[in-house]
């Protein structure tokens, strides 16, 4: 029998992605070769266009893989990972729901217990720092922030093994996003999900990771593996030699 903690959570060989284009075939990834273990958060950093949203999306089988190959919980990706979380750049709530049922909507997709997931829905909304009095609402009446964290806890109800994030907090001002990094790094402690979450900031990746991984320009490569020891995760750690260290050395790899 495998001992599946032995295996990585996502395993990438030789992966790439080519689209046809006027001229031929245009790379616009890879190859990559990336191990992300079990219960890692892993960001991707890089220039825009390099292609972290594309590896993203062929961890999670949104996007099919024609070069090399990706394996999820040590099965090969072939298909969208339904068992994964996803969170994207926006919200994607639907209007007609309150907030409470946007996020139940993972339980009624997945046929599961409706008294314990709405128990475990509340809760979310106590994690990521929304009241319960909320959870009537509709998305119209929520801020972006409120919208994006809602978004999470969606993609959190099932519990899921791996949970992807593409950008969720691009379209937020500095201190929201603060605030739900903080919120997210907590929830994340609690949890043995393996999250890979794709970022512009740097700072955002320090913050919340503790593995950054530098991509190049496209077609995109990995320029740098850097693992995150951080002794704190607080706001205040920001201000550290050794948080600005760390950024200056994320920098260095994206500008050269």
């Amino acid at each position: 029998m495998t001992d599946t903690t032995s295996v990585p959570m996502v395993r990438c060989r030789s992966l790439g992605k080519a689209y046809p284009s006027a001229s031929g075939t245009h790379q616009v990834l890879g190859p990559i070769d990336l191990d992300i273990p079990r219960g890692q958060f892993i960001a991707l950093l890089g220039p825009s266009g390099c292609g972290k949203s594309t590896l993203l999306r062929l961890i999670s089988g949104l996007t099919t893989t024609d070069i090399g190959s990706v394996e999820v919980d040590g099965e090969r990706v072939t298909a969208p990972r339904t068992e994964a979380g996803f969170v994207f750049q926006a919200p994607v709530l639907l209007e007609w729901l309150t907030v409470l049922g946007n996020i139940r909507l993972q339980a009624v997709a997945r046929d599961l217990e409706p008294t314990a997931t709405t128990e475990r829905a509340l809760e979310l909304l106590d994690l990521m720092g929304l009241d319960r009095g909320m959870a009537n609402r509709r998305p119209s009446q929520l801020s972006g922030g409120q919208q994006q964290r809602v978004s999470i806890a969606r993609a959190l109800l099932h519990e899921p093994p791996l949970l992807l994030m593409d950008e969720p907090f691009g379209a937020l001002d500095a201190i929201t996003r603060d605030q739900i990094g903080n919120d997210l790094q907590r929830v994340w402690q609690g949890l043995e999900t393996t999250v890979v979450l794709v970022t512009h900031s740097i700072e955002e990746a320090v913050f919340l990771a503790d593995r950054v991984v530098v991509m190049s320009n496209r077609p995109g490569t990995i320029k740098l593996d850097l693992p995150i020891e951080l002794p704190t995760r607080t706001i205040e750690a920001r201000e550290t030699d050794e948080f600005r260290d760390y950024a200056a050395r994320l920098r260095h790899a994206i500008e050269i």
